[in-house]
């Protein structure tokens, strides 16, 4: 398969995404999970970094692949706004924490500015309400390298300390998507 049928996966997934997803109001299922920030492994927790202020999970179908890549790289490179807002940002993905770690310290992507959680059995994503999907026979990623993981939707909660939901975003370009959870954060910080 080539990159172009993966992008198409992907784009489907994107046009579907927050059909079902949890809306505002409702609780952030709390998790933690194995995530990479730089390149270096640790474990995250949801509930600490609420401890701290609001959070932007973002789901995102795979790491360098063409939307995640500019997803990641706006993210990091307005990271210090959202840390003005309050806010702390994470991104969730089906990918290894191999992958995540070289996807965390790429300096065009996550800059080392953004920390990346792997959800491998896509159960966090899941209890979101987002659909996965299965692994793409032959996909592969911008690097050429194989994708052996499945996907998930586009889909980004922005939660509140309290551990609700206080907006969902999806259904928009990577950089819509960015800049949405930002005016979001921006709203909670008023």
């Amino acid at each position: 398969m080539t990159l172009r049928t993966a992008a198409a996966v992907l784009a489907v997934l994107a046009a579907t995404a927050a059909a079902a997803a949890l809306k505002a109001g409702d609780a952030a299922p709390a998790f933690t999970a194995q995530a990479s920030l730089a390149g270096k492994p640790f474990s995250y927790s949801l509930q600490e970094q609420l401890a701290r202020g609001p959070v932007v999970v973002y789901f995102y179908p795979s790491a360098y692949t063409s939307g995640c890549n500019i997803q990641a790289h706006e993210f990091s490179t307005r990271a210090e706004q959202f840390a003005a807002a309050g806010a702390s940002v994470v991104g969730v993905s089906l990918d290894s924490i191999e992958r995540l770690n070289a996807f965390s310290a790429d300096p065009d992507y996550c800059a080392g500015k953004l920390a990346v959680a792997s959800d491998a059995d896509g159960r966090i994503a899941r209890s979101y309400g987002l659909r996965v999907s299965d692994k793409v026979r032959g996909a592969t990623d911008t690097r050429g390298k194989e994708i052996d993981h499945g996907f998930t939707e586009r889909t980004t909660f922005v939660v509140r300390r309290d551990g609700t939901i206080a907006a969902t975003v999806g259904g928009v370009s990577p950089e819509a998507n960015v800049a949405r959870a930002l005016e979001l954060v921006q709203q909670l910080a008023r």
